[in-house]
């Protein structure tokens, strides 16, 4: 039981025994007489005993009557009934009580009983007045979470890739640390920072960072916390958050999400929510209404800058917008090294390689691949996390987990073989293609197979290099074509991404030599509340387009099926090796494409007969 039951349980215990005290407590005996009738009592005899108690000029009188009745009475000390003798003659039991001024275990039990029930009242409306979980109390309140000044022990040497934002926010930190040398010469500091990102690439930890950095309190809000179906209730709670960080300046107000509250007015979408348009309002007066001399900075993170409202955005508001992008290789080599300091890593284990295999990949990706290699060193029984280990964790958060169990006939072993083999090939021949990392038939989630290349970071894709991405996309079909004579559906996902490369390069990029230079698709916000590309075209234009889409597809389909057919020796000697091997490197890819050859290992019948059987039943999904 909790310490503060058991303090309600004692307090309840003794309120209750002072009330019992004081109602069992001995009762002056009833039956009120004046002196005329004490008189006449004792004339008639019918008083057996009586009890004098001087109190001042008066004395106090008890008796019983003959019948054993109790009475009480008052008279003068000068009276002539209280004569001793006299009473004693007419056969009255006469006592002289002892003076008695203050009956003290009275008052002291009833004072005691009313300071403990003072007490209790005080506690309850206390207890109410500040119960977070009483609803009627806290639905205007604040649902921030507040970490006090020192307890943020993040740093900027916690996080990594992304150095520019970091160079942006150092100011802040110095304002935090330091801000009578900017009111001296009368500097505003940007009232909030906007951090713009993709989910997982570190908005958050830079915030905390920042908090930690400058030794400030910090309070951590979503977006989502502001929203109730009760219209008013986000508003009351921006107040309140607003209203207790002023109390702890300087301090860091973080609203994570903001998208979720802060969106354009006036589109019509969310069905007009009354409700989110107000803690709109509310958040737009609190900011406006720092002086030049605050000292709360609010950052918000984002990662749909385009949706949110232009009045958030304006100079006053959220000042500045701090892009927090995936990080290079560079960076995610940093990153790895940060998240590898608490796991213990193999001498092996080459991080900057890992960097290099993972384009694309944030902070949040990269925290977890390690994770993954330690739940796989682990499950292993090792001690430390080995290369191979890395390697499982990058393919399982790529790909999926190994789906070892599934059984795959011998046909559609070696179809798979072939198409990811041509992926492969021809990514090899061409100028402009990744290069090949490792090839597998290993079947990974929905996948039965794929082809891993080493991409390079690259900040402008060029028309060479995407039309060679479309031909290796489509060289998988073109292998099946050229193995088995016709075409099958396990090209389902390579069609998919070949033909959104094909439209944009045609609608969004300009690179159509028929329609021109000409932007044909826009973005706008759909009432699903996300963005959406639609064209902006005329039904003509529309059909030149698909057209457009079609001969290019059709074109650099043929063109890998031209390069797999001039090697289509290299093409049958690769399959034969993937099939018996199962998963190829690359240096071992490149071994096989000199002509060389690999260690022997046992091979199965079908990779022994040499040349591609006829083709048998498919199984579903890609390969």
């Amino acid at each position: 039981m909790k310490r503060a039951t058991w303090g309600w349980l004692l307090l309840g215990l003794a309120v209750t025994l002072l009330l019992t005290a004081s109602l069992t407590m001995p009762r002056a005996p009833s039956g009120l007489i004046d002196v005329t009738q004490l008189e006449r009592a004792v004339q008639g005899g019918q008083i057996r005993s009586l009890i004098l108690t001087p109190q001042d000029n008066t004395v106090a009188l008890t008796g019983r009557y003959s019948d054993g009745t109790s009475f009480q009475s008052r008279a003068l000390a000068s009276d002539p009934l209280l004569n001793l003798s006299t009473l004693r003659a007419r056969g009255v039991d006469v006592t002289l009580a002892q003076v008695s001024r203050v009956n003290w275990l009275g008052v002291t039990s009833t004072t005691l009983t009313v300071l403990l029930i003072l007490a209790l009242l005080y506690l309850l409306l206390r207890q109410g007045r500040a119960a977070p979980e009483n609803p009627a109390n806290s639905f205007g309140r604040s649902r921030a979470t507040v970490v006090r000044e020192g307890q943020v022990k993040l740093t900027f040497a916690d996080v990594a890739g992304c150095d520019e934002a970091k160079t942006d926010l150092t100011e802040v930190v110095d304002f935090l640390r330091h801000p009578e040398r900017y009111h001296q010469l009368g500097a505003r500091i940007p009232h909030g920072l906007l951090l713009v990102g993709p989910p997982g690439s570190g908005k958050t930890l830079l915030a905390k960072a920042v908090a930690g950095e400058a030794g400030v309190p910090y309070f951590s809000i979503s977006g989502s916390d502001f929203v109730e179906m009760f219209v008013g209730v986000g508003a009351a709670r921006v107040r309140d958050l607003f209203e207790q960080a002023k109390k702890q300046t300087p301090c860091i107000v973080f609203i994570d999400e903001i998208d979720a509250v802060g969106r354009k007015r006036g589109t019509g979408l969310n069905g007009g929510n009354d409700e989110r348009e107000q803690t709109l309002n509310q958040l737009l007066v609190e900011m406006d209404g720092f002086g030049t001399t605050h000292d709360v900075i609010v950052l918000a993170a984002t990662n749909r800058p385009d949706v949110l409202d232009a009045a958030l955005l304006r100079p006053g508001r959220f000042d500045r917008q701090v892009v927090v992008d995936a990080p290079d290789v560079r960076g995610r080599e940093m990153i790895l090294k940060i998240h590898a300091r608490k796991k213990p890593l193999d001498p092996t284990v080459d991080l900057a390689l890992v960097a290099r295999r993972t384009p694309g990949m944030v902070g949040a990706d990269l925290e977890n691949l390690l994770n993954e290699a330690a739940l796989q060193a682990a499950r292993n029984g090792r001690k430390r996390i080995t290369t191979p280990d890395v390697e499982h964790a990058r393919d399982r958060v790529l790909m999926g987990p190994e789906r070892k169990s599934r059984v795959i006939a011998a046909n559609d072993k070696r179809l798979t073989a072939y198409h990811e083999v041509g992926h492969a090939l021809v990514a090899h021949l061409l100028p402009h293609a990744d290069p090949l990392h490792k090839l597998t038939i290993v079947p990974r989630g929905r996948a039965l197979g794929f082809a891993a290349y080493t991409p390079k970071d690259r900040l402008h894709h060029t028309r060479a290099a995407l039309t060679d991405r479309l031909c290796v996309a489509l060289a998988g079909q073109a292998a099946e074509q050229l193995a088995y004579g016709t075409i099958t559906t396990g090209a389902q996902s390579d069609l998919q991404q070949a033909t959104g490369i094909a439209r944009r390069m045609i609608t969004e990029w300009g690179m159509s030599d028929t329609l021109g230079h000409a932007a044909l698709a826009q973005e706008h916000e759909s009432y699903l509340g996300g963005m959406t590309s639609a064209l902006n075209v005329s039904e003509h234009t529309a059909q030149r387009i698909d057209a457009e889409v079609r001969d290019l597809l059709d074109g650099q389909f043929e063109r890998a099926l031209a390069l797999l057919t001039e090697h289509a020796h290299t093409l049958h000697r690769l399959t034969d090796t993937l099939i018996t091997r199962e998963t190829l490197s690359a240096e071992e890819f490149q071994t096989v494409v000199d002509g060389g050859t690999l260690p022997d290992l046992e091979r199965s019948d079908d990779a022994a007969q040499g040349g591609p059987p006829a083709l048998g039943k498919l199984s579903p999904g890609g390969a």
